[in-house]
């Protein structure tokens, strides 16, 4: 399966696109014009739907055709099949088409078979969003003195499908990717980022073991080159271990070496990144070079540093440590991570929503002081033992609302640290309640922090949409304060 290129047989096929989300949107019109005999959408919406959203004119526009409701994974009869990340490559009849023939592919998987430059692409269960951003602004300066540009996609941003006939080899495309995105994947980038892997999207998942076997995806293939891993996550030391690629590794809580880079992988070409009287270095056992001081890093938090660690590792060889220093003084960070929404009456309200794990949560309060926190959301089928410790040891008080709140009350409760008395509780099911009564416990010189350690998907599209609407509801609060 390995030598069949999907681009290969896109002219004259019968293609279908299984769910019309944001980056099977552009995928459709680009088959058509490749030379797809034809286009059929299949989407889970209702007809009504897909006509009042205009997506049903999208598409007939671009002269393909869809098939809406329930059953849209039924019957599928395609040369080839383009799944969304959301759908599980063995969903509805998906499984039937491919033991008649059929090909299966996705959007990702398409651009890295077209892809004309390198891609150096970043996974694991936290941080990939800020190491991918962080990535792609460090590579920018090196990209334009080479004649090229970086072209940041994937899991973050827009598709990169269109952007195709626009790329050189002098351009490098840094790229977010879900284990959703991986799981299918034939081919890996030229260079990856691991930052770790913790259980997640267990609700999505068979196991925890198929959601490991899905990031590593991104290191099996050619022509991987170099990959970066996290010292400190037994589970990405791990992958290290049994790979023979080229490996980094970085280690926010040793200072050497030798005391991150395991014997037998020391020396041929092995890294390490750490941090030692505040200064980042990057190692081959042999020789030091200095990175930058932490204190140049204007993100808040230890994962942070963790982020720049890895975005260093990966960009070694093609952007200099000043630059990477420069965007670290500079970036404010990304939308919905750790943002600095207002201050109102001396109360600091912080925007956290793409903290969809429990992981997520806990690095941020590591960031925080006695923060009012916010939790909860759609369960992952994750557990939250070791965050309900975290929120009785670094919280002011909590407030419980979504899909999740009991699971994550349920965690509280069952530990013997935990009484109300020490750790105010609250449950409130509905959002902008839940925001309204963190709000009304806050006083001068409080933190507001809205991290919900789950997904949105319970009440809202993604975690961007709940992270404006809270964004509103602050907005609201001062204008009532005025």
């Amino acid at each position: 399966m390995n030598d069949i290129k999907v681009s290969d047989r896109i002219r004259g096929a019968d293609c279908a696109v299984l769910g019309y989300g944001v980056s099977n949107k552009p995928l459709v019109e680009w088959l058509m014009a490749h030379g797809a005999k034809s286009v059929t959408v299949r989407d889970r919406r209702s007809e009504e739907d897909m006509r009042s959203s205009g997506d049903a004119d999208r598409i007939t526009a671009a002269g393909a055709t869809y098939l809406t409701g329930e059953g849209y994974l039924d019957g599928i009869k395609a040369d080839i099949i383009f799944r969304s990340p959301g759908i599980r490559p063995d969903a509805g009849g998906i499984g039937e088409a491919v033991a008649r023939g059929a090909l299966l592919s996705s959007e990702m998987e398409l651009f890295f078979e077209l892809c004309p430059c390198e891609i150096f692409a970043i996974t694991g269960s936290d941080g990939k969003t800020t190491t991918t951003t962080v990535t792609s602004l460090i590579l920018e300066e090196a990209c334009r003195r080479r004649g090229g540009k970086v072209y940041r996609g994937g899991n973050i941003g827009n598709p990169l499908l269109p952007e195709l006939e626009n790329m050189t080899e002098r351009d490098i495309c840094v790229v977010e990717l879900s284990s959703f995105q991986l799981m299918t994947m034939r081919k890996s980038p030229s260079r990856a980022i691991i930052t770790n892997i913790t259980p997640n999207h267990l609700n999505w998942h068979v196991d925890m073991d198929e959601y490991i076997a899905a990031k590593c995806n991104v290191c099996m293939h050619q022509p991987i080159s170099h990959m970066v891993v996290n010292a400190e996550n037994a589970i990405t030391f791990e992958i290290a271990r049994n790979s023979d690629v080229p490996v980094t590794y970085f280690s926010s809580k040793r200072s050497s070496y030798e005391d991150i880079v395991p014997e037998y992988k020391q020396g041929g070409g092995t890294l390490a990144v750490f941090e030692r009287d505040g200064i980042i270095y990057i190692s081959d056992g042999e020789q030091e070079r200095r990175v930058m001081p932490t204190e140049s890093i204007k993100l808040p938090g230890r994962h942070n540093v963790e982020n720049y660690m890895a975005a260093v590792a990966i960009c070694d060889g093609y952007a200099d440590f000043s630059e990477a220093e420069e965007v670290a003084r500079t970036f404010g960070g990304v939308p919905h991570r750790l943002e600095l929404v207002d201050v109102i009456g001396g109360v600091k309200y912080y925007n956290s929503s793409i903290d969809s794990s429990p992981t997520r949560t806990i690095a941020a309060l590591s960031a925080m002081d006695k923060p009012i926190i916010i939790c909860g959301g759609q369960d992952k089928h994750v557990p939250f033992d070791t965050l309900a410790v975290e929120l009785c040891k670094s919280t002011k008080a909590v407030v419980l609302t979504g899909e999740a709140r009991g699971q994550i009350l349920d965690a509280l409760e069952k530990l013997p640290l935990y009484s109300e008395a020490k750790l105010p509780t609250y449950v409130e099911p509905d959002f902008k309640a839940a925001v309204l009564l963190a709000s009304s416990l806050a006083v001068e010189g409080d933190t507001v922090l809205l991290s919900p350690a789950c997904t949105s998907f319970d009440a809202f599209k993604n975690f961007a949409e709940r992270g404006e609407f809270f964004k509103s509801i602050v907005k609201e609060i001062k204008n009532k304060e005025g």
